[in-house]
Order: structure tokens, then sequence, then C-alpha cells
């Protein structure tokens, strides 16, 4: 499969995928939260994918790195605040579940776009 464009990236579609059960989930956090935790964790994941598309959009190898180095620490942000609201018992065990796997699947798929495009960069 050619990869022409953000959309066609297998990370930028689980990131995508985050997103949205992302917004389900945090739908029922409590309206307290909503300039707290659930917008935090909104920001986190929707920044994931656009990281991703922005530095797909980059020209040169080193500032597409940068992206999806930024990518990454919002995977952190992600998994850190969804332990947050599991803990607060704003979400079950299986929404945390949830969360955190894909979250994880993600890092590993971008960890192989960081080593390819690092390996261009070095070309």
């Amino acid at each position: 499969m050619t990869i022409n464009k953000f959309t066609d990236l297998e990370v930028w579609k689980e990131a995508h995928k985050l997103t949205l059960l992302i917004y389900k989930i945090t739908q029922n956090f409590p309206k307290s939260e909503i300039y707290g935790l659930t917008s935090q964790l909104r920001r986190a994941a929707v920044s994931i994918e656009s990281c991703i598309a922005e530095g797909f959009c980059r020209f040169h190898y080193k500032e597409r790195l940068n992206f999806y180095y930024d990518s990454r620490g919002s995977i952190g942000e992600v998994q850190s605040q969804i332990i947050d609201a599991k803990d607060l018992k704003f979400i079950n065990e299986e929404e945390f579940k949830q969360v955190f796997d894909q979250a994880e699947k993600i890092g590993i798929i971008l960890g192989g776009l960081i080593r390819s495009t690092e390996n261009l960069s070095n070309k």
C-alpha cells in the first residue's frame, strides 16, 4: 500500500480511534471535570493524532521526528491521566484497559515510524 497522506498511516488511524474512544468515555465524567481531566484527556488524545499528521506533512525528516516525538509524549500524558480517571472512579477497569491498551498499541506502531524516519534522516 502506498502512503500518500497522513490518513493512510496505520498509526494515525489507531490514534484517531483513541481520540474517539476518549471523547466517548469522558462524556460520562463529572461535569466539575469539564475544565480538568476531561479537557486534559481530550487535548492529549487529539495531540497524538495531530502531531502525527503535522509531522507527516513536514518536508524534512528531522522536522517530522520532532512531531513524532511530541506525539509519543502525548501518549504518556493519556496513559497517566487515564490512571487518574480510574483511581478517581470516573471509569471502570474495562474502560481503563481499552484506553491504556490502545495507547500502548499506538506507541508500538509510532516507535516503528520513528525508527524508520530516523534511518531516513541519517542517510
